[in-house]
């Protein structure tokens, strides 16, 4: 690995990475129970449904997008599994594909909807938020799904690494979308997008059906963070995923993925994850009430923005003066 990769290595993490273990510094002198095993095992095992979100939606805002009906169509691919399994009697092998069908649908419908009727995101995936918790009660008849010990494999650490297959999952939905992202013409061609996306069109490349596949690409990881909910937790809930969007939003930001599109990076967004994780299982140890939590998780969004806002400016005045 040359110089300038450790360089550019340094740059795109370090920061985060100091982040994170200051906050955890701060936990771990407020709290005698903060600093073990346990706690960081149970923070690793918590994370998967935010992980997967937080992964489709670094695509969406890239392309300049944003995905509002991810915790919607979570809750709705995790209603269909649960429906399928206990009013059904259908196993867990087969009601898995019907649930990432789901959420690719959803996706599919949204990115469709958007980009081909040039309509805002904003404005579909709030329509299809709405619409996806409306099916998923209609699914369910709102009443929870328990399923029980049919579904809790996927969700309970494995002997010896102790944790579990969903969070596995979830790290090579990481890597796999970071390959995806820097090292493939689909990743350059979504960032090219966000930066510019009529001078991608007038060199003769078709934006719509790539900006339609991150949609897709995003619905699909709704149904696997609905998986693996839905193992965590034992059952499917029609009230599952509320404000999770924010969440992922957050962690994106935070990981250095503009709002203003064609700038992301996937592992940052985990590394997003990570820092939310980690404040709210501390804040929780800590005995801070759940208002007190949204508030701080709130102020943490609000200063991911702004920092976002200056950096943006700041690039914008470099490219002006060179």
């Amino acid at each position: 690995m040359t110089r300038y990769k450790l360089i550019r290595l340094a740059v795109d993490y370090g920061a985060l990475l100091l982040v994170l273990v200051g906050i955890i510094s701060v936990f771990s002198v407020g709290s005698d129970n903060f600093l073990q095993r346990s706690t960081f095992i149970s923070i690793a095992n918590q994370i998967p449904d935010l992980t997967f979100i937080a992964v489709g939606m670094t695509f969406v805002l890239i392309i300049g997008g944003i995905d509002l009906s991810v915790g919607s169509v979570l809750a709705l691919s995790s209603a269909v599994l649960g429906t399928l399994m206990v009013d059904h009697d259908w196993s867990l092998i087969s009601a898995i594909p019907l649930c990432l069908l789901t959420g690719t649908v959803c996706g599919l419908v949204s990115g469709y909807v958007s980009i081909g009727f040039r309509i805002p995101s904003f404005i579909v995936t709030l329509g299809m938020l709405e619409m996806a918790r409306g099916a998923t009660k209609l699914v369910t008849d709102s009443q929870t799904k328990y399923i029980g010990s049919a579904v809790e494999p996927i969700g309970e650490p494995l002997p010896g690494i102790l944790l579990s297959p969903a969070f596995l999952f979830a790290i090579a939905s990481v890597l796999a979308a970071q390959f995806l992202l820097k090292r493939t013409v689909f990743g350059r061609y979504c960032v090219a997008i966000g930066t510019n996306e009529e001078a991608v069109s007038m060199s003769g490349i078709r934006t719509a059906p790539y900006s339609i596949a991150v949609f897709a690409i995003s619905g699909l990881l709704c149904g696997m963070a609905g998986l693996a909910q839905t193992s965590r937790l034992s059952s499917a809930d029609p009230n599952a995923a509320v404000g999770i969007e924010l969440a992922a939003i957050a962690a994106c930001v935070i990981g250095g993925t503009s709002l203003m599109g064609g700038r992301g990076n996937v592992i940052s967004s985990f590394i997003g994850v990570l820092i939310i994780a980690v404040l709210q299982t501390g804040l929780a140890q800590l005995g801070v009430s759940d208002a007190n939590k949204q508030i701080i998780t709130g102020a943490v969004i609000v200063v991911a923005v702004l920092l976002d806002t200056l950096r943006n400016r700041l690039n914008t005045r470099e490219a002006r003066l060179v």
